[in-house]
C-alpha cells in the first residue's frame, strides 16, 4: 500500500511540529520545506529524527526552499507527489510585521500565491491549506463575536498580508475548483509557542521570576483581549479541513476571550506569585494600532466537521508555566 504524502510549509514552527506528528501517528510520510537559512537545531521537530526510532527517521524528509522560489516550489511538488499540501509559512509576529512590512507582505502574502500557482501547474488536485489568523478582522466594531461573515478589517502588515493570502485562496478555489481552504485560527498556544509571542513571553517570565532568575516582566497593553485555545487542538482542526470533501473557509475558536492581564494573573497564581509586584507596563511595547478584542465563533466547524475545543486557557497556560519551569530549571 503506498504510503500518503503530505507537504508542509513551516514545518519547525509550532503548528507545524504538531501538524507533523498528527500526519506521523496516521502512517503519513512527512515532507517539510525549510528556509536555508534556518540553523542546523530545529528543536519543535528534533525528536521526530530520534535515530532509536528508524521508522519515524524514515517518514518526514526536509527539503529547502523558498515560498517565493515559483520553480523551486514546482520541483518540490513534482518530486514529493503529496496528496495535501498545507501552507503555515509567514513572518507571524505582529508586532514585527511594523518593522518589515515590505517582507511581511512577500511571505506571508504573496508565498501563499506562490503554493496555489505551483499546486494549480503541478496537479490541481492537490489538496491545499491556507492557515489565516483572527488578526484580519482588526477588532470589528458592533460584533463582539467573529465568524466566516465577518468584516476583514486589518490593523497590521501581517493582518493585510494574510487577508491577501486568504482572498487568493477562495479564488484558486472557486475559480479553478482546487480543494483550497482557509483556516482563520484565532491564538493558539503551547509551550511550543515562540518566545516572542506575549503568552509564552508571560509563562517564561513567571518561571523564571520563581527562581530567582528574573525579576520583573515588561508587557504592552495588558487590556487587550484574545481568544486563547491550545494549538494541538487546532491542528486537528485543520486535518479535518483538509480530509472534508467540500472545501471551505472555517473559524477555529473557542468562543471566549481573556485579557493579556488575565492571562499573566493565570500563570503567576500557578507559582503562588502575586503579578503586581513583578509586571510592569512598558509602552514601547505597545503596537502603534491596537486590536482591543478578538473572539471567535466557531459554530461552522463545528456543525460541519464536528471539531471542538475541550483544553481550557486554565489547562493551557498551566502546561506551558509547567514546562517552562523546567526548561528554566535546566538552564535552557
Amino acid at each position: 500500500m503506498t504510503m500518503k504524502k503530505v507537504l508542509i510549509s513551516g514545518i519547525t514552527g509550532q503548528d507545524g511540529s504538531y501538524l507533523a506528528e498528527s500526519y506521523l501517528e496516521d502512517g503519513w510520510q512527512v515532507h517539510g520545506i525549510v528556509r536555508r537559512s534556518s540553523t542546523i537545531s530545529r528543536p519543535r521537530i528534533d525528536h521526530l529524527f530520534d535515530l532509536d526510532k528508524l521508522s519515524q527517521k524514515q517518514k518526514i524528509i526536509l527539503h529547502y526552499g523558498d515560498l517565493n522560489d515559483q520553480s523551486n516550489l514546482m520541483r518540490v511538488i513534482s518530486e514529493v507527489e503529496p496528496e495535501q499540501v498545507v501552507n503555515l509559512a509567514a513572518q507571524s509576529h505582529v508586532g514585527v510585521s511594523f518593522s518589515v512590512p515590505i517582507e511581511t507582505g512577500i511571505v506571508t502574502g504573496l508565498g501563499a500565491t506562490s503554493f496555489l500557482e505551483a499546486i494549480r501547474s503541478v496537479n490541481p488536485t492537490i489538496r491545499f491549506y491556507q492557515a489565516g489568523s483572527s488578526e484580519m478582522f482588526g477588532g470589528v466594531l458592533g460584533r463582539s463575536i467573529l465568524d466566516e461573515d465577518s468584516k476583514f478589517q486589518p490593523k497590521s502588515p501581517y493582518a493585510a498580508a494574510k487577508v491577501y493570502a486568504h482572498h487568493m485562496t477562495t479564488c484558486y478555489r472557486e475559480s479553478y475548483g482546487m480543494h483550497a481552504s482557509n483556516g482563520i485560527l484565532f491564538n493558539h498556544e503551547s509551550p511550543r509557542r515562540g518566545e516572542n509571542f506575549v503568552s509564552r513571553k508571560i509563562t517564561l517570565a513567571a518561571a523564571r521570576i520563581s527562581l530567582g532568575l528574573q525579576s520583573k516582566l515588561y508587557l504592552g497593553n495588558l487590556e487587550a483581549r484574545r481568544d486563547w485555545g491550545h494549538a494541538k487542538e487546532y491542528v486537528r482542526a485543520i486535518r479535518l479541513m483538509l480530509d472534508s470533501d467540500n472545501p471551505s473557509d472555517y473559524v477555529v475558536a473557542t468562543g471566549r476571550s481573556h485579557s493579556v492581564l488575565d492571562f499573566a494573573k493565570l500563570a503567576f497564581s500557578k507559582l503562588n506569585l502575586n503579578y503586581e509586584e513583578f509586571v510592569y507596563v512598558d509602552e514601547s511595547l505597545k503596537r502603534p494600532n491596537e486590536v482591543e478584542d478578538l473572539v471567535g465563533d466557531p459554530g461552522k466547524i463545528k456543525r460541519n466537521l464536528g471539531w471542538e475545543h475541550e483544553i481550557s486557557i486554565e489547562m493551557l497556560v498551566n502546561e506551558m508555566v509547567e514546562s517552562d519551569l523546567i526548561a528554566a530549571k535546566n538552564g535552557k
